[in-house]
């Protein structure tokens, strides 16, 4: 029987974007030894973020990365892990130890994920592994954790044997160990017992390192920390904690409660994209636009959540100003590239929401580096482009991409996307010299809604010049408008002609209020609403139904993706077409629904012909930033965070 350490990295068994083989567990000594080089100067928290944190890292909940079924007490470390062994087949050593949502390999467990309220007082999931079935329970009695192991369905076979083990994470100071009917923590402040209805079979040849219960889950069996509780009065509690109601927010609640976690290298609570991806990146990867949507998916209820999406994820900025594209476990990330500037209308609407000065006076300087990075690195002919700086340092060894056409490509955040097949790249420059409307499009945005920031500030200084480098920009766009198509058109830069490949981020100078009324009606009702290219029952795929390549449906060749929709339904709302944004609300969540109901999946792609999202291994099954589909629906429907709001 293999060893079942809690810090097991296993391999990503989906397509990452850029380790196609997934990460080489024998390489991540080599990120720790050199993290010290890879690692920029921290900015020190202030007071106020300071006791967001404090705040966030507090009680039991599913902090750690390595398994949703086990409950870790912050600040004290004291973890308890829920484990199976299978006993029917012959000579079988199989056990699961760690369990994690989305892994596609044969023979790996299968979850369902349940409610996950934003503080961890109630969690759910169901379990399929080895024919055997569980309903995992969790809730808060005040500062005590109760859980409930339930068999479901169960094979002929022999019952599985549950195992629940007690240990310290993170090198935190304190120990556990058995004490007659229960086992305990301890460290020089706390004690805290932990107890079980199952009945103990004798020690086993188990790989667990901690102490443990072991029984067989022939019936519902009860764990409770605190005091012994019977299975009726846990059930009592898990009634009395488990949320109400089956809508968007308490949906986008469980996807963000699910990714949500603690990193001990940094002390944060953060919510990168899956579990799968961080434990296949060592710990953790925080990836530039999607950890900026979780913060927006955090405001629907977690408000110090959204603040912390936000803040790490500008914590992780190069020394050079910029946002990486990746920033990973061992302190390595993304050198020579970002991804798209999505963060001041991130930080505009949270500041719009809940009226934080303090928020942007921590973000404004770094949102304010970055501005000004894309200007001084991707200027182009005086437009703004993709690029690889690829002297910067330090280089990832692992990171083939830099300074090539590719590396480019995931500056862009669409990895695959047609639109840049074929795009003319020079190494003198760093730079893919293609004229690119969305980046265009985002940049205006993000200097205009910088520029708003700095008057709540009273840097005017700096707004008068992020006025003037987006009016600017915004100028530059309108030269990319192509009146015969009705549609904003990237440019290639060496010929000057206009691609005639269309996706989503031809939408996006609607977000940049870059577009004239005139010229988004006509962007609306001749592209977006039209079914031979954009529109269908499951809408928006990343390149036009009418091109070649959307037959593709791999990645960003014509899949739909929550940030695409998110993002053109955002530039929906500064003009009047209430139809279209209403239907684009509606389809989007539909799309979300179809799985979230079936299987508890929330993916990083969709099928575009389908709807589904199972259908390929490169979609991750529990990729938060699909969950933007059903932002969208909520936003619509009453909760939008008001964007017309003057700023105070």
């Amino acid at each position: 029987m293999a060893p079942c350490p809690n810090t097991d990295p296993r391999r990503i068994t989906g397509t990452s974007f850029l380790f196609p083989a997934g990460i080489r567990p024998c390489i991540l000594w080599l990120s720790a030894l050199l993290a010290p080089l890879a690692m920029a100067a921290q900015t020190p928290r202030s007071p106020e973020y300071a006791a967001v944190q404090q705040s966030l890292a507090q009680g039991w909940n599913t902090w750690d990365v390595y398994s949703v079924a086990a409950q870790v007490l912050l600040p004290e470390g004291f973890t308890i892990r829920v484990g199976l062994k299978h006993n029917s087949a012959l000579n079988s050593d199989a056990f699961l130890c760690d369990l994690l949502i989305g892994r596609q390999g044969k023979g790996e467990e299968a979850i369902i994920p349940g409610p996950h309220t934003w503080n961890g007082s109630y969690t759910e999931l169901r379990l399929s592994w080895q024919k055997h079935e569980m309903l995992l329970q969790t809730a808060h009695d005040g500062e005590d954790l109760v859980m409930l192991a339930t068999p479901v369905g169960l094979n002929a076979g022999l019952p599985p044997t549950l195992v629940i083990s007690a240990g310290v994470l993170w090198n935190r100071p304190g120990s556990s160990r058995k004490s007659g009917d229960h086992l305990q923590f301890e460290n020089a402040s706390r004690k805290i017992g932990v107890y079980w209805t199952g009945e103990d079979q004798p020690p086993a040849a188990l790989p667990v390192a901690t102490p443990f219960f072991a029984g067989l889950l022939q019936s519902a069996i009860g764990i409770s920390t605190g005091h012994s509780r019977s299975v009726d009065q846990i059930r009592t509690i898990l009634k009395r904690q488990r949320p109400s109601g089956e809508g968007v927010s308490q949906a986008i609640e469980s996807v963000m409660g699910w990714d949500t976690f603690f990193d001990p290298s940094k002390s944060r609570v953060v919510s990168p994209v899956s579990r799968l991806w961080s434990t296949g990146w060592g710990g953790y990867v925080l990836f530039d636009w999607d950890t900026f949507f979780a913060a927006s998916m955090a405001a629907v209820g977690a408000r110090d959540l959204a603040y912390a999406d936000t803040i790490e994820t500008l914590q992780e900025s190069t020394p050079e100003g910029f946002v990486p594209n990746y920033a990973r476990a061992g302190g390595w990330k993304s050198s020579d590239r970002s991804e798209p500037p999505v963060g001041a209308i991130t930080v505009l609407d949270l500041y719009r929401k809940y009226r934080d000065g303090w928020l942007l006076r921590d973000t404004f300087d770094p949102l304010l580096r970055w501005n000004r990075w894309w200007d001084e690195h991707r200027a182009q002919d005086g437009y703004l482009v993709w690029g690889t700086d690829a002297g910067n340092r330090p280089v990832n060894p692992d990171d083939n991409a830099i300074g090539t056409l590719q590396g480019a490509k995931y500056e862009s955040g669409l990895d695959n996307s047609p639109m840049y097949d074929g795009a003319p790249f020079h190494p003198e420059t760093n730079r893919m010299h293609l004229a690119d409307v969305g980046l265009m499009s985002l940049y205006v945005a993000d200097c205009n809604a910088l520029a708003e920031i700095a008057i709540v500030l009273g840097k005017h200084p700096e707004e008068q010049e992020l006025r003037t480098r987006g009016e600017r920009y915004s100028a530059r766009l309108q030269t990319l408008w192509d009146e015969k198509t009705g549609m904003f058109l990237n440019k290639n830069l060496d010929t000057g002609d206009l691609s005639p490949r269309l996706s989503p981020t031809n939408f996006y100078p609607l977000l940049a209020k870059a577009a004239t009324p005139r010229q988004a009606a006509r962007m609306v009702n001749e592209h977006l609403l039209n079914p031979q290219e954009f529109w269908g029952e499951w809408v928006i795929p990343s390149i036009a139904r009418s091109d070649p390549a959307f037959r593709d449906q791999d990645y960003w060749r014509g899949r739909i993706w929550g940030p695409m929709n998110y993002l053109v339904y955002l530039g929906l709302l500064n003009y009047d077409q209430p139809a279209a944004r209403k239907q684009l609300a509606q389809k989007s969540l539909a799309l979300f629904n179809q799985e979230w109901r079936l299987n508890g999946h929330v993916h990083e792609n969709y099928n575009a012909i389908t709807g589904m999202g199972d259908d390929v291994g490169s979609s991750d099954r529990f990729y938060h930033w699909g969950a933007l589909l059903g932002l969208i629906d909520y936003l619509e429907n009453g909760a939008r965070m008001d964007r017309s709001a003057a700023p105070k």
